[in-house]
């Protein structure tokens, strides 16, 4: 179906040391070209290089050469085609890509094809972060026990993703204990220039660019390689080597002027940032950043405003490539040829950046700008990552949330109840007191600020003064350090720092998310009594990119998002309502008091010891050793097999049914007869109302499955860990307790067997309704399936038989993922509704599918208990048709690798 590139035409070459390299001039295709964005440079090219007519069409390329300020989305949406040039995955949500690929290799073997053609076309790299908890902290051999425990949880899992790793071409998985997905991707995975072997012996270079399955892949575009997060479809369908859809964006240009104060810290300036832009608006659009002032932040400062892009709500914070740039991968210790030819490419594609040249300034929709030098030293919190606090402000902000009614900034504690504390014992025999404000938790971690040298050897210099001052902290408060490479932990050592913050209590714990996805581990029992008995708002502090209310740990009401080295501040405090300016820290030993300012290293200190210590050695050292893993994973005895063994034991990894009875020929097109209503929905029903999350319900339709299986609900973990299993996905599928179904009285995961009048589970349900052999639809309002994009939110109802879902609208990547699946999405008719047309949810529904073939969003008649209306059917492009004419875009692959 694909057919010759239109622009072939437009292929340049250039030579060094004997090798051709083949690129794209996109200049010459359009006079208009050095006005577009950068970030829209790169979009272009892989428009360009991958047109075919059929996945990437000519008017995919006109229409992002077409991109201007004037374009405002909401009004005449372009949308485009876009294929990035990897993937990335973390553990979590990368497992179930790799147990769908194992799946498909089953699959081309039953239909007597080549199992080992099954690999990811386009290179995906999945890096495990996410199971590592903070059990044990503060000792020397935490790290340790932290490891062993991990490993004893996750055994299954690990033991199943070292198998992909030996098992598929293409894929690479990082063992756990080596990092942060995003800091390892910074640090060594990114391309920022592809160089890809060509049929005649050159090669062809184009810009990295990159999809994951976690939102803060954005961290990536502080290095110039285009990156955002997607759900689990989307990326299985970019490794599959297919095209994703998107809207094209909006771009505000962000200008940086100025100088930051020698006392200020990056973190500082993202926590600036990421007030300032969630004020202004920019969900959806792209934020370019460019002026002077970039190019006073090193790669790692750009990275740590990149990464919280999500917090902003941008799609992506793009810088694009400069000089700076380069010299970071000479850091990183990318090779000198490498870099070489990235220079040589970017220049000829005028896709390499001169900050102080404004005439390289591109259009944008709309600029702002940001004086570097107005920038304080902040907190954020205590329950939003853009709710910024100057710390100077902290002690009564702090007191105006505790009287503030429940809110974003409110925990509507009485006035009589303001001055409340308890006391409680510790293993030192000393008694000591909890109160409003006092921290609990303080954490150095994430790779939001972890990947960045200057803020983790401040902390260190300031660990170290505190140190020689005689400052300690309390033993009461859990301190952790989780850096997000072996690197960091490298250069903390070569440096000295690493004894004073032991010394501290900042122990090294592990190298994962940790604290920051809430992997923050159990309090002392004392501490959490006194806090629940007396009803305190207790602090946690990190250096993290989120601290939504009750992520980071139950007990602790409040958090502040802050820099490595207000994180120790705080910690030596005690208490987040100090005033550091008036009030010391303690004093030294000559009873003198000790005050933040006496402790805190200056940019040009940090700078010292960054130049001296950070070298292109450790990251060879580092990451010369990357798939080696640990002693645990070394020894974790896996098949050498190309096809997995499946256990049917196992309540975490299973064999899904997605291609049960496929045949090597396409299934003719059947109308849907005879279907019933699973759920009678109203607008805004969003993938977390859809998609299994969170902890496991004890009365749901997973625990009971669980517990035949003689598993304890202490035992049940979440459905995140469990994403592999089809199982417990499909039973907590609309389990979200807050789900209104119009079919049943009360909120929750409720719906009813039409035929029988029982009112049921929705699982159990849908169980009943297979059983009788009846097909399912879902009747839903507006906008189906908004917020964040979910792969269970599209397999779930698949596998709960759903077969087509009649919406008023629908989220776009939502409705992609519907069609990805296998189900039809069909459009009531501009003014008709469920409620216009009188439709109640207990009819049986008849939806007729042409003999002739389905075409792009005709129309479709729907007759549902002699009610007869049209609807529109949301089938966009020809892909999509070939995609449900198969099964879904699984299905189509596996038959594309039988051909």
């Amino acid at each position: 179906m694909s057919g010759a590139n239109p622009f072939a035409q437009f292929e340049k070459t250039f030579s060094q040391a004997g090798t051709t390299y083949k690129y794209f001039d996109l200049a010459s295709i359009d006079s208009k070209y050095d006005q577009l964005p950068y970030s829209i440079r790169v979009l272009l090219e892989s428009a360009v290089r991958n047109c075919d007519n059929f996945h990437i069409l000519e008017k995919d390329v006109q229409s992002i050469l077409g991109w201007s300020p004037a374009l405002k989305q909401g009004s005449n949406d372009v949308e485009v085609s876009f294929k990035p040039a990897r993937v990335i995955l973390q553990d979590f949500t990368g497992v179930p890509a790799v147990v769908d690929f194992a799946a498909m290799r089953d699959a081309v073997l039953d239909l007597g094809g080549n199992p080992e053609k099954i690999n990811p076309i386009c290179p995906a790299d999945l890096v495990i972060d996410h199971s590592v908890q903070v059990d044990f902290a503060r000792a020397p051999d935490a790290l340790t026990k932290n490891q062993t425990l991990e490993f004893e949880r996750n055994k299954e899992r690990f033991t199943f993703l070292k198998w992909g790793a030996k098992a598929f071409n293409n894929m690479l998985i990082v063992p756990p204990g080596s990092g942060i997905v995003h800091q390892v991707n910074l640090e060594y995975l990114a391309r920022v220039v592809f160089e890809n072997d060509t049929t005649d012996g050159s090669k062809i270079l184009y810009p990295d660019s990159v999809v994951g399955t976690d939102s803060h892949t954005t961290m990536i575009n502080g290095l110039g390689v285009l990156g955002w997060g997607v759900g689990g479809i989307e990326a299985e369908a970019v490794m599959l080597g297919q095209s994703i859809s998107m809207l094209l964006p909006e771009v505000i240009g962000y200008k940086l002027v100025g100088k930051l104060s020698p006392l200020v810290t990056s973190t500082d300036l993202v926590l600036t940032i990421t007030k300032h832009l969630r004020q202004l608006g920019v969900v959806g659009k792209f934020v370019e950043f460019y002026g002077p002032g970039v190019a006073e932040l090193s790669i790692a400062d750009r990275a740590t405003i990149s990464n919280m892009c999500p917090e902003y709500g941008a799609t992506v914070g793009y810088f694009p490539i400069d000089e700076n740039t380069l010299g970071y991968m000479k850091q990183t210790n990318r090779s000198e040829k490498k870099i070489d030819i990235i220079r040589q490419y970017l220049k000829a594609t005028q896709q390499l950046r001169n900050y102080a040249d404004a005439a390289q300034d591109p259009k944008f929709t709309q600029s702002i700008t940001l004086d570097l030098a107005t920038v304080v030293t902040s907190v954020s919190g205590p329950k939003r990552p853009h709710d910024r606090v100057s710390v100077s402000d902290m002690p009564q902000d702090f007191k105006s949330c505790l009287s503030s009614p429940v809110g974003f900034k409110g925990f509507a504690i009485a006035p009589e109840a303001q001055a409340a504390s308890g006391e409680f014992q510790w293993d030192d025999g000393k008694t000591y007191k909890l109160q409003h404000g006092s921290v609990v938790i303080a954490a150095i971690t994430s790779c939001t600020n972890t990947s960045n040298p200057s803020v983790m050897l401040g902390a260190g210099l300031l660990a170290k003064k505190a140190v020689e001052k005689g400052l300690n902290i309390l033993p009461y408060i859990k301190t952790s350090l989780s850096p997000g490479s072996g690197v960091v932990t490298y250069y903390l050592k070569e440096s000295g720092v690493i004894p004073y913050l032991e010394k501290l209590g900042f122990d090294i714990v592990g190298y994962g998310c940790m604290t920051c996805i809430g992997n923050s581990g159990p309090l002392e029992e004392n501490v959490v009594n006194t806090i629940e008995k007396n009803g305190l708002v207790c602090a946690g502090v990190l250096s993290g990119n989120r601290n939504f209310e009750g992520r980071i740990h139950p007990n602790t009401r409040a958090n502040y998002l802050a820099s490595p080295l207000l994180v120790i501040a705080y910690a030596i405090a005690g208490r987040v309502d100090i005033d550091f300016e008036k009030e010391p820290l303690g004093v030294d030993a000559n009873g003198k008091n000790v005050f933040l300012q006496d402790i805190w290293p200056t940019r040009s200190e940090i700078q010292e010891v960054e130049n001296k210590h950070v070298i292109p050695a450790m990251f060879q050292e580092v990451y010369s050793k990357i798939e080696q893993g640990s002693q645990d994973w070394q020894t974790l005895q896996v098949s050498e097999g190309k096809l997995f063994s499946w256990s049917a034991d196992s309540t975490y990894i299973k064999r899904p049914p997605f291609f049960e009875g496929m045949t090597r020929d396409l299934p003719k097109l059947q109308s849907i007869q005879k279907a019933r209503c699973l759920l009678f929905l109203g607008d805004s029903v969003t993938t977390d109302h859809i998609s299994p999350a969170g902890s496991i319900a004890r009365t749901s339709p997973a625990a009971r499955f669980l517990a035949e299986r003689n598993i304890t609900p202490r035992d049940f973990n979440s459905y995140g860990s469990r994403r592999g299993n089809d199982a417990i996905m499909s039973r907590g599928t609309f389990a979200n307790i807050r789900l209104v179904n119009k079919l049943v009285a009360k909120t929750g995961p409720r719906t009813v067997h039409i035929p029988s009048q029982e009112e049921l589970d929705i699982f159990d349900a849908a169980e009943r309704y297979r059983e009788e052999g009846t097909p399912l639809v879902l009747v839903v309002g507006k906008d189906y399936g908004s917020g964040s994009s979910r792969d269970w939110a599209a397999k779930g109802p698949f596998l709960l038989g759903v077969k087509a879902v009649i919406a008023e609208s629908y989220e776009r990547i939502h409705r992609s993922n519907l069609v990805g699946m296998g189900i039809i999405p069909l459009q009531f008719l501009p003014g008709q509704s469920a409620e216009t047309l009188n439709l109640n949810g207990r009819e049986v529904y008849n939806i007729a599918l042409p003999e002739s073939g389905l075409k792009p969003g005709q129309k479709i008649q729907v007759e549902a208990d002699g009610t007869v209306f049209e609807t529109i059917l949301r089938f966009d492009t020809e892909v999509d048709i070939t995609y449900y004419k198969n099964g879904g875009i699984l299905n189509y692959m596996i038959r594309k690798m039988l051909s």
